[in-house]
């Protein structure tokens, strides 16, 4: 038996006990569950198993009152977790993990048992006390910085409050690729995570555990997630999307005092500060040498700052009350820190704290997809950051551009946040959203989620003001660089209104996709990468097709 299915087996065995924490349920429908009377009495039931096991409980679905391994389809599946998360809200609960299991021999369309039939769904859900966190309570901070300037073990000592050795080791903790999620509909796109309540930090034991992670969310008044990103050039692609496609609140920009500024800190620079993302600058690595380096290194900072137009802070001189006050587009707070002394972390602790959330953008629901995902009972699964309102449960939606440049409507079957299960996402969030009416394969990278009243128009080319940051010779018509904006990484043509652009000119250009239409709007920011050459832009007028 794998370890996954022991976890099943190890509920069956512990079996529904009067005083225990395990429930068995076969089946649970809207209809019938969630009517006047009975949603009240579920509930109670599910507080009382919750407070058996001592703040958690363990509900097996698809089972019958025996511990029979009976199945249900997936459309059952999905309806029963979306009745037992209203169920956990009501207790004052939530869902913490899913885990589900293919069972033969189950009737897709009445979940009896049948030889001759379709697999079906038994799942395993963790129950835990407590809520999840209100949307104002999180913020998103995506970091960026040359390789080896020391980004991941900043982040490692700050989610664990553990001193590095001096070898990267808490770096370690962040070693771990954001796309393991196939266990359920986890969308946590972030390498650490770390909180605070009211007496201080609340960090992670052990960071590879999932369960840690959702213990940090649970106990947290205030929650700070870390978008990760890769310093090596081969993969500033990579840097790119992890900064331009998700919503983040800020950025932590982190540099080697031991290196100083290099060409790639002024490329992650550029592209922070061009998405206008309120910006920390953290010097690392002061423990490695002198205090005249360390000086010397503060004002190259503050040199590459002041070239593109902005006005360096420096944390020690000011304080953190300055710092808070003033951060923007426009003032770059500058840390000293060490993640082997934990010099300055404490700063960090205390502005990370208190920073406030930037906020979502106005208007209704839109959402591009940065990942899709197949789970197992609940189908096709897209997660990114919501750009803008609120989704929940149950909404219809439209999802597209297709290749045609038409849209599809699809339904929410759940969404779901940090491990936890939620009605409802609002903008900022990083979820999962299941969707029900298409297959996994036909969702990409670059498509949107829209209400389903919404009109949108994908355009194959728009109007943009750019500027170029690096270039060899000139760009003029038909220069192909690959466009990231929102999610979409895809390769355009540009051409320039006067003929050409070059190094360090800003000017207006037309940009055409080369294979197909997107969704874009005016106002938005990209970013522009071929070889070398390197460009940020802002979206000035669309042309629908």
């Amino acid at each position: 038996m794998s370890p996954d299915r022991a976890v099943l087996q190890r509920a069956l065995d512990r079996g529904e006990q009067e005083g225990g924490s395990v429930e068995f349920k076969e089946r649970l429908t809207e209809e019938l569950h969630l009517s006047e009377g009975r949603l009240e009495s579920l509930a109670a039931q599910l507080r009382h198993r919750v407070l058996s096991g001592e703040g958690e409980a363990t509900y097996v679905v698809g089972v019958t009152d025996d511990g029979g391994l009976a199945g249900i389809s997936p459309t059952e599946f999905s309806e029963s977790m979306d009745v037992l998360s209203l169920l956990a809200e009501e207790a004052g609960a939530h869902i913490e993990e899913v885990q589900t299991w293919g069972v033969d021999g189950v009737d897709s369309g009445t979940g009896g048992v049948d030889a001759e039939a379709t697999q079906g769904i038994v799942g395993v859900a963790t129950i835990r006390e407590g809520t999840v966190l209100e949307d104002d309570d999180h913020i998103v901070v995506g970091t960026a910085g040359h390789v080896d300037h020391g980004k991941s073990t900043l982040v490692g000592s700050l989610v664990t409050g553990e001193a590095d050795d001096g070898e990267g080791s808490t770096r370690g903790f962040l070693d771990v690729q954001p796309h393991e999620v196939e266990r359920g509909l986890s969308a946590d796109l972030s390498y650490g995570v770390y909180g605070f309540d009211d007496d201080g930090p609340v960090r992670m034991d052990n960071p590879h555990r999932k369960t840690d992670r959702a213990r940090v969310v649970e106990e947290s008044d205030r929650l700070v997630s870390f978008v990760d990103t890769v310093g090596h050039e081969p993969w500033l692609r990579t840097t790119i999307r992890g900064l331009v496609g998700q919503k983040l609140d800020y950025g932590l920009l982190t540099v080697a005092a031991d290196d100083g500024v290099t060409e790639t800190t002024r490329e992650h620079l550029g592209i922070l500060l061009a998405t206008e993302l309120p910006t920390i600058v953290a010097l690392t690595k002061v423990d490695l040498v002198t205090d005249d380096r360390v000086s010397e290194v503060e004002r190259e900072v503050e040199r590459a700052l002041r070239e593109v137009d902005k006005t360096p802070l420096r944390v020690e001189r000011h304080g953190v009350d300055a710092a808070i006050e003033e951060i923007s587009e426009t003032v770059v707070p500058v840390v000293t820190t060490s993640a082997v002394t934990e010099r300055g972390l404490d700063t960090l602790d205390e502005m990370f704290e208190r920073l406030p959330k930037t906020g979502g953008e106005v208007g209704e629901f839109r959402m591009y997809i940065d990942r899709t995902y197949n789970v197992q009972g609940v189908g096709a699964v897209a997660s990114g950051t919501v750009k803008a309102g609120e989704v929940k449960a149950g909404d219809e939606l439209l999802l597209g551009p297709m290749q045609g440049g038409g849209f599809r409507e699809v339904e929410v079957r759940s969404i779901e946040m940090h491990y936890h299960r939620v009605d409802e996402a609002k903008a900022g969030r990083i979820v999962g959203i299941a969707l029900k009416g298409v297959r996994e394969a036909d969702i990409e990278r670059g498509m949107v989620l829209l209400p389903r009243d919404a009109d949108p128009d994908p355009v194959r080319e728009f109007e943009a003001e750019v500027m170029v940051l690096n270039h060899p010779t000139r760009i003029g018509d038909g220069y192909e660089p690959v466009v990231h904006l929102e999610t979409i990484s895809e390769a355009a043509k540009f051409y320039p209104e006067d003929g050409q652009l070059l190094p360090g000119d800003a000017g207006t250009t037309a940009v055409r996709f080369k294979f197909r239409s997107y969704l874009v709007e005016e106002g938005q920011k990209f970013v522009f990468r071929e070889g070398r050459s390197k460009g940020v832009g802002t979206v000035t007028d669309v042309r629908t097709d």
